[in-house]
């Protein structure tokens, strides 16, 4: 078993080898210009580089704080939201289609307008990551709290418990993990969120950082970058993951 595991854990990490190893030999074989698409080696250097001169620690700080507040925000809008549509079927159909409604809308399309708003800065891309992270929450948490077994329902009738018991007691525990993986999914987009939003309205950030390589042409200060966001997504998916573990434990041990 222990095996298993220990190869369950490694191999993700040599399959990246075998592909890092392959690109490096590929570019090198077939002489593809660093312009076009560099290799592992140059990018690694690109990525050292930038992070022992300090070059890329104010704007991967720009992008946590950005990331993180857009989430929070935009999470808990969603998470309410989601509870008071749930708990009122009148305002859900009348609210429902002007909510689908703002997330049909591209993003990228509205990015302009948030900068004229709310000025050229953190604050629109804030409110760019936390739109993003809004309706994964709400849909997650009025799908979760609608689907109650009746049965319990009727149980916590017959016990006379409030609307509010029922709410916190029964739907709630029921639906936590339906909500966490709504949780998840606002995660991946969040980082999308801000990073797009910094493409358009920031002078700091890994998206702005992209923004500027392409007009140094430096292909290999943008995988660098690259790398930045990707280890910083998977950084905040995992701590999702681990409080996504401390919040169900409870139930996996009653269960």
């Amino acid at each position: 078993m222990k095996g298993h595991a220990l190869s369950l854990r490694l191999g993700p990490l040599l399959l990246l080898a075998a592909l890092l190893a392959s690109w490096e030999i590929a570019c090198r074989a077939l002489k593809v210009p660093a312009l076009v698409l560099p290799p592992p080696s140059a990018i690694t250097v690109s990525l050292w580089k930038g992070l022992a001169s300090g070059y890329f620690w104010p704007h991967l700080r720009t992008t946590a704080l950005e990331l993180l507040l857009g989430l929070a925000a935009g999470c808990t809008i969603g998470f309410a939201a989601g509870v008071a549509l749930a708990e009122n079927a009148g305002a859900r159909r009348l609210l429902m289609p002007y909510v689908v409604t703002t997330q049909v809308i591209p993003k990228l399309a509205l990015a302009p307008l948030f900068v004229l708003w709310f000025g050229f800065g953190m604050t629109s891309t804030v409110v760019i990551t936390a739109l993003i992270c809004f309706f994964p929450l709400l849909e997650n948490t009025l799908t979760a709290l609608g689907r109650v077994p009746p049965e319990r329902l009727e149980l916590f009738r017959m016990l006379g418990a409030s609307r509010a018991q029922t709410l916190w007691r029964l739907k709630l525990p029921m639906g936590l993990p339906a909500i966490l993986a709504g949780l998840r999914v606002a995660v991946v987009l969040a980082l999308v969120g801000a990073v797009v939003g910094e493409f358009i309205g920031a002078s700091q950030g890994l998206g702005a950082l992209i923004i500027a390589t392409q007009g140094t042409m430096d292909t290999s200060l943008m995988f660098a970058v690259l790398v930045l966001i990707s280890a910083l997504g998977l950084a905040i998916y995992q701590a999702t993951l681990w409080l996504e573990r401390r919040l169900l434990a409870p139930m996996n041990l009653t269960s």
